[in-house]
């Protein structure tokens, strides 16, 4: 993509967070956009359809760039599962702002959402690759554990983070751990680290 063309989608989609963080996302105007953003209201049509693409496109960017924040380098270098929660809970305190915005937008529930689509995902597929819910209804483990971790995000994330990443991450890692839900020694390999498109 042209660096022009990635430097104006990032003004406008900095530009709408910035106001997500002012006003409810069924205030906020093409227009204020455009004015924040710096650009005309032709320049933001010509990148989204609408505020409502608008915010599409911006949780799929950010919640894609969650997910790879927890990817190592290489695709064949094996991290635990408490490096990958680590690498993730440090990545949201850096960016605080723009996730506290999502998650705090009453009008904008489809960022929670996928956010729980992706950790089924991983749970599901932590899930396989330990066998634990051999004896046990899988689906409500997945769901079980997908729902904890996501209460125990938002709950972070909406309270100005009381604690730091690394003993959230202990925290959660005893709890899993104490119910054998994950074992200490797992190592994340194979489809935990490719990419996932966001829908």
């Amino acid at each position: 993509m042209d660096r022009r063309v990635v430097k104006t989608r990032k003004a406008i989609t900095d530009a709408f967070i910035g106001l997500l963080e002012e006003q409810d996302f069924e205030q906020i105007t093409i227009n204020e956009i455009a004015d924040r953003a710096n650009v005309n209201r032709g320049t933001v049509y010509l990148h989204y359809t609408d505020k409502f693409d608008l915010l599409d496109q911006s949780i799929e960017t950010y919640l894609q760039q969650l997910v790879e924040s927890c990817m190592v380098e290489s695709p064949t270098t094996p991290m635990t599962v408490r490096e990958a929660l680590l690498r993730t809970f440090r990545y949201l305190e850096q960016h605080a702002p723009v996730y506290t915005t999502l998650l705090t937008q009453k009008g904008i529930p489809a960022f929670r959402n996928r956010l729980m689509k992706l950790l089924i995902q991983g749970v599901e597929e932590q899930i396989d690759a330990c066998g634990i819910h051999k004896g046990i209804n899988r689906e409500i483990t997945v769901q079980f554990l997908a729902c904890a971790t996501a209460g125990l995000l938002e709950w972070w994330i909406m309270n100005s983070m009381p604690y730091p990443a690394e003993q959230i991450v202990e925290e959660l890692m005893s709890l899993l751990e104490l119910h054998l839900i994950v074992p200490s020694s797992i190592k994340m390999t194979g489809p935990t680290q490719k990419r996932h498109h966001v829908k």
